[in-house]
């Protein structure tokens, strides 16, 4: 092999290294990963003060002159990120979970909302598997095995999500369960065999009300929730 080819193989082998690290990237960020160990550790939970800080930066003097740290207390989660009826589930999963962040889940599903909506449109199976659970990816396994067998498509997106709201929280046997109310713009095209458009316009986005329920085992190591279920709001 001459020079010239073997550039062209190497130019091949750099350009299917990066598309295999995107996907992998895009996968991987969706409701939390592990930092790598050169890495700096993402903000999983809301912050806790630290005891052994705030007893060298701010000592409480007692009578015998020595400095005591206060007691450590739990932060507040925002009252604006959930309904009243879901606040004694999410505190009960930030106690069980020092770690647990209600921003940044909600932050994760929306794109895990996304992230799903679109591999069940482009029918990746491999994508859902990693993302549900057993229950919940059989049903879109169906979903997409009935529509190929019509030979239909589907062309679609997520124009905007107006809301991702937790309305329930829970926790039993270290199982913690979170429903979170989606409230999202989408346009949608479906298209028979031959091409036609038989139902949908992408011209014009629909209203979706989605309630999905994700659900994390607090004793394992994996930081990730699966989609645990999935209805209409």
């Amino acid at each position: 092999m001459d020079s010239s080819g073997i550039l062209r193989v190497i130019v091949q082998i750099v350009i299917l290294a990066m598309i295999a690290a995107f996907l992998g990237l895009r996968l991987y960020s969706v409701l939390g990963r592990r930092p790598e160990h050169d890495e700096e550790p993402m903000r999983r939970r809301i912050e806790q003060p630290d005891p052994s800080a705030k007893s060298q930066q701010q000592p409480v003097q007692q009578q015998g002159g020595s400095a005591a740290p206060r007691p450590r207390e739990l932060a507040a989660p925002a009252p604006s990120t959930f309904d009243n009826s879901a606040e004694a589930g999410v505190r009960a999963i930030i106690s069980a979970d020092r770690r647990f962040d209600v921003a940044q889940f909600l932050a994760g599903s929306k794109g895990a909302y996304t992230m799903i909506l679109e591999a069940f449109w482009r029918g990746d199976k491999n994508d859902l598997l990693q993302l549900c659970d057993a229950d919940v990816y059989e049903g879109f396994s169906s979903a997409i095995d009935a529509r190929a067998q019509a030979g239909e498509t589907i062309d679609a997106r997520v124009i905007r999500i107006e809301e991702a709201r937790i309305v329930a929280a829970s926790i039993e046997e270290q199982t913690a369960r979170i429903t979170v109310r989606f409230l999202a713009d989408i346009a949608s095209v479906t298209r028979n065999a031959e091409g036609t458009v038989i139902a949908g316009s992408l011209d014009d986005a629909i209203e979706a009300r989605d309630l999905w329920t994700f659900r994390r085992d607090l004793t394992s190591r994996d930081p990730d929730w699966l989609l645990d279920e999935t209805d209409e709001a």
